[in-house]
């Protein structure tokens, strides 16, 4: 601790060197973990948006890419409803499959 300025010729520096601990303790602990949060919510958010829409582009691609496949051996009107019934059905069977792992059976 900082003794008398009187009778301590150091008493500049000890005190500055002090502050300066009590300075970085506090950023260390509070602001770090506040820049820490911040960044989590922000990024949670980017992602929470971004993610659903990245998914549905992916969805609308893979449909055009799809009628594009089938367009080579069939005609337009035919490449459009099999490209649908394609992908409606892999959509599906992706659905059954994360409604199959929501619950934990009891078994294991």
């Amino acid at each position: 601790m900082p003794g008398n300025p009187f009778t301590d010729p150091n008493w500049a520096k000890e005190m500055t060197d002090f502050i300066d601990r009590w300075v970085v303790k506090v950023r260390t602990t509070v602001t770090d973990r506040v820049v820490f949060a911040v960044r989590a919510v922000v990024f949670g958010l980017v992602i929470a948006i971004a993610a659903p829409v990245t998914v549905i582009l992916l969805v609308i691609l893979s449909t055009k890419l799809l009628q594009r496949i089938i367009a080579i051996a069939a005609d337009h009107d035919s490449s459009i409803w099999i490209s649908y019934a394609v992908m409606g059905g892999l959509l599906v069977l992706l659905g059954s499959l994360m409604m199959r792992k929501r619950f934990v059976s009891e078994d294991a």
